[in-house]
C-alpha cells in the first residue's frame, strides 16, 4: 500500500492543472460573452447606431473594466467550487427525505451561500452594465409637493430588484445542482477533441441557460410579490433611505407589469447562468480527458504511477476511472502496450502486469454481482421492494440486516455477516480489500429468486482460485469439502451439506430476547404503523421509481470499462499472447462474466428496472447515470460474444461447471 502522498500525486500533477486550464479558458471567454451581453441589454431597434456607439464607449470606461475584474473573480470561484464538489459517482436519493437531507446538508449550505454572494456580485455588474435606472441603489428625491421639501435619498427599487434576483438565481442554481447532479462528471463514450466537444455542447448550454433563467425569473417574481417588502424595509432602515411614494412599488401588480424590467432581469439571469455553465462545461471536458498511464516503469520510484498499480487505488475515484478508461482504450487500439500487458517480468518470468489487471477487473465484476444478489434478497415475493407501510420487514436473528435501498448496501458492513466466505463473490478470493460500494450478503435459498444457479453459487465451490487457472474438479471438491467451508457454514446458509461424509453440527438455539428488547421492539412497530398512516410521512419516505436501480448501477461505468478491457485483451491474446498468460485465467474470466450475466438478467425482470427514463433537455445536469444499467447489460453481452466469436469451439476445452458450459453454448450458437 502506497503512502497518501503517492496516492494523491495524480490530483496535484494532473487534476489541479486541468482545473486551472478550464478556469483560464472560462476567463478568456468572459470578454466576448460580456460584449454580447452589453449589446443585448442596451440594444434599441429605433436607434441601432446610437446603441453601438454607447456600447463601445461603455466598454472603454472604468466601470466596465472594474465589472470585468469582478466577473473574473466570480469565474475563478465557480471553477474552485467545481473542483471541490465534483464526483464521478453520482449521489442518487432513493426517497424524498433522502433528497431533503442532501439539500439541508451543512456542506450544501456553504455552497448555496457562496452561490448567493456570487449571484449578487454578478447582478451588480449587470446593473452597472445596463445603466439608466438600474445603476445605483439610491437617488436624490423630494418628498411631498416639492415646494418646501428638502432633497432626500430614496431607494432605487429597480437596482435592489436586480440584486435580489441575482441572489435568488444563484440559490436556485445551487439547489438544482443537487437535484440534477450537476457536480457529476460523466465520461463520453466517443472520444473527441476538446474544441469539437465544446463546440457541440455550446448550443445546449445556451438553451439550458435561457430556459433555466426564464423559470427562475417566474419563481422570483412570485416570491418578490409576496415577500419583497421585507428586504426593501431592511435596506431602507440600514442605509437610511426613503421610499418614493410617487413611484409604483415593484411588489405590486402594476410595478411588475413592466416588460423592460422583466427583459433586463431575464437577460441578466441568462448571462449569469451562461457564464457558470460554460465554466462547468469546460471543467468536465478537461477533467475527463484521456490520460495514458505507463504499463510498466524501469524506475522503482515511478512504480506507483503505472497502470497495474493505479488500478488498485481506491482514492481518488477519478484516478481509478481514468485508469480503467485507459485500460479499455489500450486493449482496443494499442498493440505495443498490449504486448507489455502480456509480457513476463525479468527476472522470474511472471505475468505480474496481467495478473494485477485481471485481479482488479474480476474483483470489480464480483463486487457488482454481490450487490445484485444482495439487492435481490431484499425484494419481496411480489417483486417490489419492501416499503415502510407494510410493517412486515421484521428480521429474525439469523437474517442479515439489509435494507431495501441500495444506499444502505453501499455502506460497509461487519465481516461477521458474511456467511458464505468461500463464495465466488468473496473479495478475499481476488485478493483486494472490501470496497465501500459493496456489502456482505447471504442469499435466501427459500426465496422465489433462489434459482439453481444461486444454490450452486452458495455451494463451497472455488471456481475463481487465486492462481487464476487452477479449476478444481467437482469430484475432488466433494471429497474434501472442509478446504472451503464447514458444515456449520452450510447449515447457517440453509444449504445442504457439501458432502455425505460431513457430520452436521447440532443447531444452536437462538437466545430469547429480554423483556426490555421486546418492549422497545413493540414500541418501534407501533410508531412505524402510526407514521405509515400519515400521507406526508409516506410521501417523504416512499421509494422513488427507478431510484434503487439507478443507485445500484451508479458506478457501473467502471464495470463497463473493466468488461471492455478484459474482453478486448482476451480477444487480442488469440494472436498476440506469446507466453499463454491469458489462457490460464480464461476460465475465471468466463465464469465471472457468466455469473454477472445471470444476475443482470434477473435484475431486469424487476419492476422499473427495464424502463428507460426520459432525458431532460432543460438542465445542465448529467443524466448518463440513469441509463448505465442498459449500457452495462449491452457491454456484458457484447464482451461474452467477443470472446466466443474469437475462440469458437476451442472454448469447449476450458474447464467450467456444467451450468456455465450450457449458458456459454447459447452464446456459441448465437441464441442468447
Amino acid at each position: 500500500m502506497f503512502s497518501t502522498e503517492q496516492s494523491c500525486w495524480f490530483v496535484r500533477k494532473v487534476i489541479c492543472w486541468r482545473a486551472v486550464a478550464s478556469i483560464a479558458w472560462a476567463v478568456l471567454l468572459l470578454l466576448p460573452i460580456t460584449v454580447v451581453f452589453v449589446i443585448l441589454s442596451r440594444f434599441s431597434l429605433l436607434h441601432p447606431i446610437q446603441t453601438i456607439s454607447e456600447c463601445l464607449s461603455f466598454l472603454w470606461g472604468a466601470s466596465a473594466i472594474f465589472s470585468l475584474i469582478l466577473l473574473c473573480g466570480v469565474i475563478i470561484m465557480v471553477g474552485f467550487l467545481n473542483l471541490e464538489y465534483y464526483t464521478v459517482i453520482p449521489t442518487i436519493a432513493c426517497s424524498k427525505i433522502a433528497l431533503l437531507g442532501q439539500l439541508l446538508h451543512p456542506r450544501q449550505f456553504v455552497n448555496s451561500l457562496a452561490h448567493c454572494i456570487m449571484g449578487i456580485i454578478v447582478a451588480w455588474c449587470c446593473a452597472v452594465t445596463i445603466g439608466g435606472r438600474y445603476e445605483t441603489i439610491g437617488y436624490p428625491c423630494t418628498q411631498g409637493d416639492g415646494s418646501d421639501g428638502s432633497p432626500q435619498m430614496c431607494l432605487n427599487e429597480y437596482h435592489l430588484f436586480l440584486l435580489l434576483a441575482g441572489a435568488f438565481v444563484g440559490f436556485s442554481h445551487s439547489l438544482l445542482g443537487v437535484i440534477y447532479n450537476m457536480n457529476y462528471v460523466s465520461f463520453h463514450t466517443v472520444q473527441q477533441y476538446k474544441y469539437l466537444r465544446f463546440k457541440g455542447s455550446l448550443p445546449l448550454v445556451v438553451k439550458c441557460s435561457a430556459a433555466q433563467a426564464l423559470y427562475s425569473v417566474r419563481n422570483y417574481i412570485v416570491v418578490y410579490f409576496f415577500l419583497g417588502y421585507i428586504p426593501k424595509a431592511w435596506i431602507c432602515k440600514t442605509l437610511n433611505l426613503h421610499l418614493n411614494s410617487s413611484v409604483h412599488p415593484l411588489d405590486s401588480v402594476a410595478g411588475l407589469l413592466d416588460l423592460s424590467l422583466l427583459y433586463h432581469q431575464w437577460i441578466s439571469a441568462s448571462f449569469l447562468l451562461f457564464t457558470w455553465h460554460v465554466t462547468l462545461l469546460l471543467f468536465r471536458i478537461f477533467v475527463t480527458e484521456v490520460y495514458s498511464f505507463p504499463v510498466q516503469s524501469s524506475f522503482t520510484e515511478d512504480a506507483h504511477q503505472c497502470l497495474p498499480k493505479v488500478l488498485t487505488d481506491k482514492q481518488p475515484m477519478i484516478l481509478k476511472f481514468l485508469a480503467l478508461q485507459d485500460l479499455a482504450l489500450l486493449s482496443q487500439h494499442s498493440p505495443s502496450r498490449r504486448c507489455e500487458v502480456f509480457g513476463l517480468s525479468q527476472p522470474g518470468g511472471h505475468p505480474h502486469n496481467w495478473n494485477a489487471i485481471t485481479q482488479e477487473c474480476l474483483s470489480l465484476l464480483a463486487d457488482l454481482t454481490q450487490r445484485l444478489i444482495a439487492y435481490h434478497d431484499t425484494v419481496a415475493t411480489n417483486g417490489r421492494a419492501k416499503s415502510l407501510s407494510t410493517g412486515s420487514d421484521r428480521k429474525t436473528s439469523s437474517e442479515t440486516s439489509i435494507t431495501s435501498c441500495p444506499e444502505d448496501l453501499m455502506s460497509p458492513r461487519p465481516t461477521l455477516l458474511m456467511k458464505t466466505p468461500a463464495s465466488v463473490f468473496a473479495r478475499s478470493i481476488v485478493g483486494a480489500p472490501q470496497s465501500p460500494l459493496t456489502a456482505p450478503f447471504t442469499p435466501d435459498l427459500d426465496s422465489p429468486f433462489a434459482s439453481p444457479a444461486l444454490r450452486r453459487l452458495t455451494a463451497p465451490m472455488d471456481q475463481f482460485s487465486p492462481g487464476f487457472g487452477t479449476v478444481q474438479s467437482p469430484h475432488i471438491m466433494r471429497r474434501a469439502p472442509k478446504l472451503w467451508s464447514t458444515p456449520t457454514d452450510s447449515q447457517v446458509n440453509g444449504s445442504p451439506p457439501a458432502s455425505p461424509f460431513s457430520v452436521p453440527s447440532p443447531k444452536q438455539e437462538p437466545s430469547k430476547p429480554s423483556r426490555l428488547a421486546q418492549f422497545l421492539q413493540n414500541r418501534k412497530e407501533q410508531v412505524k404503523h402510526f407514521l405509515a398512516k400519515r400521507v406526508l410521512i409516506m410521501y417523504l419516505f416512499n421509494k422513488l421509481p427507478e431510484a434503487s436501480s439507478q443507485a445500484l448501477f451508479a458506478d457501473s461505468q467502471a464495470h463497463i470499462w473493466a468488461l471492455e478491457g478484459l474482453s478486448y485483451l482476451v480477444q487480442a491474446s488469440f494472436s498476440e499472447d506469446q507466453f499463454g498468460v491469458v489462457q490460464t485465467t480464461l476460465p475465471s474470466i468466463l465464469g465471472c462474466m457468466l455469473v454477472l450475466q445471470e444476475a443482470v438478467d434477473r435484475h431486469f425482470k424487476l419492476p422499473h428496472a427495464s424502463s428507460k427514463p426520459v432525458r431532460s433537455a432543460s438542465s445542465m445536469g448529467e443524466s448518463a447515470h440513469k441509463t448505465l444499467r442498459f449500457a452495462l447489460r449491452a457491454t456484458l453481452k457484447t464482451a461474452i460474444y467477443r470472446i466466443t466469436t474469437t475462440f469458437g469451439n476451442h472454448l469447449n476445452a476450458v474447464q467450467m461447471s456444467a451450468e456455465h458450459r450450457k449458458r456459454l453454448q447459447q452464446f456459441l450458437e448465437y441464441k442468447e
